[in-house]
């Protein structure tokens, strides 16, 4: 059962659409993450920019969760942005050699450019 603890912030800014989580992100809160992606998909966006500032943790659900999206991503031919990691984030994405996987950016601004 989804968490409702894991707030996540949903805009559409053109044909683009930003998730926002806010917390963390683990086996509780991955199913949550999981149904705003799977809405954001729907719509069928050029481009989806996943803003992971607001995450202080991750672990493989939440991992697993965004590599899931980015397979879907790439079927729909919608580009999958991450961008806002903090250094313990950006380590799991580099230890599993995922940041040679996703597109990942700095910060939202340049995600959304």
């Amino acid at each position: 059962m989804p968490d409702d603890t894991l707030q996540i912030d949903f805009s559409e800014q053109g044909g683009s659409i930003l998730l926002a989580p806010q917390g963390e992100l683990g086996y509780n809160e991955a199913p949550t993450l999981r149904q705003f992606l799977k809405q954001a998909h729907d719509k069928k966006p050029t481009r989806i920019v996943v803003d992971l500032a607001n995450v202080s943790y991750m672990n493989t659900p939440g991992v697993a969760t965004l590599v899931e999206a980015l397979q879907i991503s790439k079927r729909n031919r919608t580009r999958l942005i991450l961008c806002g990691m903090n250094d313990k984030v950006r380590a799991i994405f580099e230890i599993a050699r995922l940041n040679t996987v996703f597109e990942i950016m700095a910060d939202r601004d340049s995600a959304m450019a």
